[in-house]
């Protein structure tokens, strides 16, 4: 089982930063493949970004934060971050981190479907205020 835990959210002013993390459990960390997602009110959850490990590592960004928001990891803290600069309101949701242990082949292609993922943190409140 693994568990993990957001951290850093808060409430912001447009064009502010934050920084996210998610402290994860287990042995095995550095072989997820880890993703943000966002949920606005009223919104469907939102893929942001996501992070592998296979052949270098990969990232793939929303569009809608891309040049904005920047994934890394720190395997040795069992952590992955998220820095968000230039924030806007409509960045304003819960953020959420999620753990994939499926395999690279079928994550590679779906890594932005939320159904991937098979374990999730209990989110983390973002407000960008304007």
């Amino acid at each position: 089982q693994v568990q993990l835990v957001e951290s850093g959210g808060g409430l912001v002013q447009a064009g502010g930063s934050l920084r996210l993390s998610c402290a994860a459990s287990g042995r095995s960390f550095s072989t997820y493949a880890m993703g943000w997602f966002r949920q606005a009110p009223g919104k469907e959850r939102e893929f942001v970004v996501s992070y592998n490990t296979w052949g270098g590592g990969s990232t793939y960004y929303a569009d809608s934060v891309k040049g904005r928001f920047t994934i890394s990891r720190d395997n040795a803290k069992n952590t992955v971050y998220l820095q968000m600069n230039s924030l806007k309101p409509e960045d304003t949701a819960v953020y959420y981190c999620a753990a994939s242990v499926q395999s690279p082949r079928y994550y590679s292609s779906n890594y932005y479907v939320p159904n991937i993922y098979d374990y999730w943190g209990q989110g983390t409140q973002v407000t960008v205020s304007s």
